[in-house]
């Protein structure tokens, strides 16, 4: 497949990036700090608590969940009506958040507790699992939990909430995602700036690719097509898995895109550029297109969906909101 002037750029950058020794790598990238709002969000805004960030929801209950400090809980809040049904103290502050599957439990990350709690919905019980150091993210892919530990370089395996084993990374694990109908997992390694895909049953390694020049997060399809947001490079890579993981297509996101979402249902994806306050819609495949875009909350870090509504929630860490939106009721952009 012929490839633009910019991909092969950007490959041949992590070529030489990846040549390097560990401890000579640049640090892991960051979303960008957001500036005061130029435009009115779009939606609606609700009060949720001290520095939103991390949030997933729930399909079944409604429920949406949302990370915050100071104190470090879990809010339950009604994804409808946007009401905070319950709070959940946490161990330690999440910066993402997973979901098991419809209906719960909640997958937290506690980064400082080194710990992965599992948070029942929606009576908000907390069922506690040591992890390595600074679990980041965690995901559910087939019967089991993936969280990366990030200063671990290495993935905690969970079965039935308990450790089973683990799988070496690259360097810095941070984001995780299921594919290939549950039978892979992908990590972004943020450090190494590597994508790579593991077996689930078995844990070997599938498949290894460069991620950018500062990727973060990722989502997939849930079959041959994955996305990484490149948060240094300003766009959305995107990569197939078949005849092997490959990164095929570069998607200009300036901005500093970061948080990411995706609506398998509806085909549609949803990525924050939190120097811009601004969320993109996609359109999910090979060739990502523009739907439109949103006016988010200052520093909009994490974005959620629920797909039996289509509804996408948007954390507002600096003003302590979330933000409801309903996609194709919004204005366009």
């Amino acid at each position: 497949m012929p490839r633009a002037p910019a991909l092969l750029a950007l490959l041949a950058l992590l070529a030489g990036c990846g040549s390097a020794p560990r401890d000579e790598l640049p640090p892991a990238a960051e979303p960008a700090s957001s500036p005061p709002l130029t435009a009115t969000p779009d939606g609606r805004l609700v009060p949720v608590g001290f520095k939103p960030e991390g949030a997933v929801a729930d399909p079944r209950t409604g429920l949406v969940a949302v990370g915050l400090r100071s104190p470090d809980e879990l809010a339950l809040v009604n994804g409808t009506t946007g009401k905070v049904e319950r709070r959940v103290p946490l161990d330690a502050a999440p910066r993402h958040l997973g979901i098991a599957g419809a209906g719960g439990p909640v997958l937290v990350p506690a980064e400082d507790a080194d710990a992965l709690l599992q948070v029942a919905l929606p009576g908000g019980a907390v069922t506690r699992t040591r992890t390595g150091r600074e679990p980041h993210d965690a995901a559910a892919a087939g019967e089991r939990v993936f969280v990366a530990d990030e200063f671990a370089h290495r993935l905690t395996v969970l079965e039935d909430g308990k450790p089973v084993t683990t799988i070496k990374t690259a360097l810095q694990p941070g984001g995780v995602t299921p594919l290939d109908n549950g039978r892979q997992v992908a990590v972004v390694s943020v450090r190494e700036r590597v994508v790579e895909t593991f077996d689930v049953a078995s844990g070997e390694r599938t498949g290894r690719a460069p991620a950018g020049v500062g990727p973060t997060h990722a989502v997939s399809n849930g079959g041959n097509y994955l996305f990484v947001t490149d948060t240094t490079g300003g766009a959305l890579l995107v990569y197939h898995l078949r005849p092997e993981l490959e990164l095929i297509r570069r998607y200009p996101l300036p901005g500093s895109p970061y948080g990411i979402a995706i609506d398998i249902r509806r085909q549609r994806m949803y990525i924050s550029q939190t120097a811009l306050n601004q969320l993109t819609e996609l359109i999910v495949g090979g060739r990502p297109s523009l739907v439109r875009r949103y006016a988010t909350a200052q520093q909009p870090n994490t974005v959620a969906v629920d797909e039996s509504s289509g509804r996408v929630f948007v954390t507002g860490k600096v003003d302590g909101v979330l933000q409801l939106l309903d996609p194709g009721r919004e204005r366009t952009r």
